[in-house]
C-alpha cells in the first residue's frame, strides 16, 4: 500500500499561497513608493516539479517529465503593466485580482482536504 500524499501536496500549496499572499500584500503596500517594481512568485506548477510526486505512465502515449529543482522565487512583474511616472510598476487592479485568486485557491485547497479527511474517517469507522 502506497502512502497518501494528498495532505503533503495540500500543505505545499498552502505554503505557496502564503508566500504569494505576502508578495502581493507587499506590492499593494508599496503602490505609491517611487521606483518600486512589482513582484510575483513562480507558478505552483513549478513547485510541483520539485515534490517528487510523479504521474504514472500507464500507456505509451502518456508524457512523462523528470522533476527539476524549481524553487519559489520572486520574479519581475508582467510586461503589460504600465510603469508610472514615479517608476512604480504596481497595478492595484492586477494585485486585487491576484488576492481574489489566492483566496479562491486557498478555499479550494481547504475544501479538498476536508472532503478527503471525511472520506478517510468513513473508511476507518466501518
Amino acid at each position: 500500500m502506497e502512502p497518501i500524499q494528498l495532505f503533503e501536496l495540500a500543505s505545499r500549496q498552502a505554503q505557496w499561497l502564503t508566500v504569494r499572499q505576502n508578495v502581493v500584500a507587499g506590492n499593494i503596500a508599496n503602490a505609491n513608493t517611487p521606483h518600486y517594481k512589482a513582484k510575483d512568485v513562480q507558478p505552483f506548477e513549478s513547485v510541483l516539479q520539485n515534490t517528487g510526486i510523479q504521474m504514472a505512465a500507464t500507456h505509451r502515449a502518456h508524457f512523462t517529465q523528470s522533476p527539476e529543482a524549481a524553487q519559489v522565487t520572486e520574479v519581475s512583474a508582467l510586461d503589460d503593466v504600465a510603469v508610472q511616472q514615479s517608476g512604480n510598476s504596481v497595478a492595484l487592479e492586477e494585485e486585487m485580482m491576484k488576492t481574489g485568486e489566492i483566496k479562491r485557491d486557498y478555499e479550494l485547497n481547504a475544501g479538498l482536504v476536508k472532503a478527503f479527511h471525511r472520506m478517510m474517517l468513513m473508511t476507518v469507522r466501518k
